[in-house]
């Protein structure tokens, strides 16, 4: 059986993701291909639970060690039961965020070393990667002006000021440039139409 392919989709607050992951969910099935569709931290019974404890804002001051470390802790039950088992069935895995968000949240927002956030990313990853990375891009102020208008209440990370943002967004171009392999950059304050070429020319060498 051919192992399926590994597209994480990433970006600060407010860029799209959600909407763009169901147009590249839809995309990747008209062409025939079994899609997976998860997210981190999440994506397992354990994981999710893990998840409301980073986001929930009543949660008690986590230190940023423990917040890296849960965020590694989820995402290696994700890989035992989720990931790897559906890519060697020969499923195509689309994941809302990846280690490329620790190295932006973590590393850029909570000034965590990289080289500690390396470490762990071998340590529980062991060689495996994406093949694909989208990356969508915008100004913080125009990513945190689309988030204040989304239902519900805003999450622990959510709550952060521009400051916080704006160190997540130049890790994450930080990633650009150091996976260039990779990661895709999408700028995503153009119109929806244009960020969603700008994803399928993105996809196509992966759909030959």
């Amino acid at each position: 059986m051919v192992r399926g392919k590994f597209i994480t989709l990433e970006g600060t607050e407010g860029v799209g993701k959600t909407t763009n992951l169901q147009f590249i969910k839809t995309l990747l099935q008209q062409h025939g291909l079994p899609v997976v569709a998860t997210r981190e931290p999440g994506g397992t019974l354990l994981g999710e639970k893990i998840r409301q404890l980073l986001l929930d804002p009543d949660t008690e001051l986590l230190s940023e060690q423990t917040e890296l470390l849960l965020v590694f802790a989820a995402r290696a039950q994700h890989l035992k039961h989720v990931i790897e088992p559906a890519l060697a069935q020969g499923n195509w895995i689309l994941c809302d965020r990846f280690t490329d968000a620790t190295y932006a949240y973590q590393g850029g927002g909570r000034n965590m070393k990289a080289s500690t956030i390396e470490w762990l990313e071998n340590w529980v990853q062991g060689n495996l990667r994406p093949d694909l990375t989208l990356l969508l891009d915008a100004p913080v102020n125009v990513g945190m002006e689309r988030a204040k208008i989304r239902p519900g209440e805003a999450d622990r990370f959510e709550l952060e000021g521009q400051h916080f943002f704006e160190h997540v967004r130049r890790a994450y171009l930080l990633q650009y440039e150091l996976h260039p392999e990779r990661i895709r950059l999408i700028k995503a304050n153009q119109p929806l139409a244009e960020v969603q070429r700008a994803i399928m020319d993105a996809l196509r060498p992966l759909l030959r």
